[in-house]
């Protein structure tokens, strides 16, 4: 039979390691949340369905200079979305760009105006739709004709902040 001390000791270590495994269980639970909750993503929502792209995003001057200049490769399921302050006639460029994308404009109220399909690689040409817009999704390029992107089209932000754009 145990007596009182032996009982206290067990229970102290039993707690202990009860706490243990639950600061670890909390740890993942937290970094599994953060992890899926800090994906931006983006959505487009067709006639055939919704098509989703997890993004990178360009809220800032300098990382939308960059964009993808110097990739070699985009998987099928990703792209950039170009944020900007404010919506006006938006122009790129192709300089420094290896790989044909599409480039997908959407107005403030998250509307697609237009679409630029397979720009040619490292071409300093600028391409653009006439109409304003404040972000530009930029996603390899054919994908937009293969999913039938078209304008009007509306497009979602998943775990995307005001926090993302700065001038």
């Amino acid at each position: 039979m145990q007596n009182w001390s032996q009982r206290k000791s067990v229970n102290r270590a039993l707690t202990r390691k009860f706490h243990a495994e639950a600061l670890v269980l909390s740890s993942i639970i937290s970094i599994s949340f953060i992890a899926c909750r800090a994906q931006p993503k983006v959505t487009i929502e067709t006639a055939k369905g919704e098509i989703s792209f997890q993004v990178e995003i360009a809220g800032t001057p300098e990382k939308r200079e960059v964009g993808l200049m110097y990739r070699r490769e985009l998987p099928s399921d990703q792209g950039m979305l170009f944020i900007f302050p404010v919506e006006k006639v938006n122009s790129f460029w192709m300089k420094n760009t290896p790989i044909p994308l599409d480039m997908i404009f959407i107005s403030r109220d998250r509307k697609i105006v237009g679409i630029v399909h397979e720009t040619v690689p490292f071409s300093l040409d600028g391409r653009s739709v006439s109409v304003p817009s404040q972000y530009v999704l930029e996603i390899n390029g054919g994908l937009s004709r293969r999913y039938g992107f078209k304008a009007g089209d509306v497009v979602r932000f998943d775990n995307v902040t005001p926090e993302s754009v700065r001038e």
